[in-house]
């Protein structure tokens, strides 16, 4: 999981930089989202669990799976608007990042000074290689390792290092983008000017140096930061996931789950997704736009707000990450955690994707042609 939260994190630095979350009034909007759908579905678990067996979990409610939440929303194509889209995606990175403070605060284990020491040095390093301007891969992929194990013996979860690492991971590109065009063209010209046979690549060197000089410069326009995410995406989505998932969610169903102090888990988690993931991330939202400090985004609706509040309650691995902390000692407890994550995932699709098919329904007249009015 930390290569999880390692992808997770080069998200964030990108979102902070670059996406949704770089301009202060535009990311106003899904950070007291993500915080208000954060913060009622806890409430709403505590209200239920306080003082049981199963206090400790009240973070499990809080987290959105963003890969599932907009794999949900992609099922609706052209009929939910793309500003909808970039909006589900900034919740859920500011979610993650929501998920990720509360492991390091609440579920760390006894402090080794020394080990975090070590770690916190070599973060420092990884930090001053990117000012330096080092970008290999390895330097990172290498020092990061060092401040995983590190974190791992501190007692701080080893998966915020993966966070922290992708921090330092430079966002800079060596060569601009007029220049990769000015140079690729002209080495392109050049390689038009050359035999053009199909075998002569294999005796003509400067046919080989030009297509080499074009990976360098290929290599140099990219950001280390766009590079790695590009690569892990695939590995951690359709690898580190899946098996983590089957690893985590498989639970043996009995009646023990829904009895005594176990059933307020389940009613928790359930209630706390369906129901406090899309009031709060309305409430949040409905009070930073009537404050005039936010507006909703272009073409999209408040009904379709409330379909995308139920989608990230679609909690998932990362509730189920969260659940493996709080409830390892308790296997009871912990399998009916695990029943309440799967139930309100499901439910919470089913009633985020239905609500907003219907939305884009009304939204959308037979001819093809935006609805003039908002359904809101």
């Amino acid at each position: 999981m930390v290569i999880f939260f390692f992808l997770v994190g080069l998200e964030i630095k990108r979102e902070l930089l670059v996406g949704e979350l770089s301009n202060t009034r535009a990311a106003l909007l899904p950070i007291a989202a993500a915080a208000g759908g954060a913060t009622v579905p806890a409430l709403l678990y505590l209200g239920l669990n306080f003082g049981g067996v199963g206090s400790d979990g009240w973070a499990i409610p809080m987290a959105t799976d963003i890969a599932f939440a907009l794999g949900v929303l992609s099922l609706l194509g052209s009929r939910v608007p793309f500003g909808l889209k970039v909006f589900l995606t900034a919740v859920a990175i500011v979610d993650d990042l929501i998920a990720v403070l509360m492991i390091a605060l609440f579920y760390a284990g006894e402090l080794n000074s020394w080990a975090l020491s070590i770690g916190l040095v070599v973060l420092a390093l990884l930090a001053l290689a990117n000012l330096v301007g080092l970008r290999s891969p390895l330097i990172y992929g290498a020092l990061g390792v060092v401040v995983w194990l590190a974190f791992l013996e501190s007692g701080v979860h080893a998966t915020i290092a993966g966070v922290l690492v992708a921090l330092t991971v430079p966002a800079r590109s060596r060569l601009d983008p007029a220049a990769f065009l000015d140079q690729s063209r002209r080495l392109l010209d050049e390689f038009a000017e050359s035999s053009l046979e199909p075998n002569r690549m294999l005796t003509e060197e400067r046919q080989q140096a030009i297509v080499i000089e074009l990976e360098d410069l290929s290599e140099g326009v990219q950001a280390p930061l766009q590079k790695m995410e590009h690569t892990l995406h695939p590995w951690v989505f359709f690898l580190i996931m899946p098996i983590f998932a089957l690893a985590n969610a498989g639970v043996a169903i009995s009646s023990n789950a829904f009895s005594g102090g176990a059933l307020p888990v389940v009613l928790g988690v359930v209630l706390g997704l369906v129901v406090g993931k899309p009031l709060g991330l309305l409430l949040a939202s409905w009070l930073v736009v009537r404050a005039g400090l936010a507006t909703l985004p272009a073409g999209v609706s408040w009904v379709q707000l409330a379909g995308a509040g139920l989608l990230a309650g679609i909690g998932f691995t990362m509730s189920l990450f969260i659940t493996s902390l709080a409830f390892g000692a308790l296997p009871e407890v912990l399998a009916a955690a695990k029943i309440g994550i799967l139930l309100a995932s499901v439910v919470a699709g089913a009633l985020g994707l239905a609500c907003l098919n219907r939305a884009g329904r009304e939204q959308t007249p037979v001819n093809g042609s935006p609805a003039l009015q908002d359904v809101s």
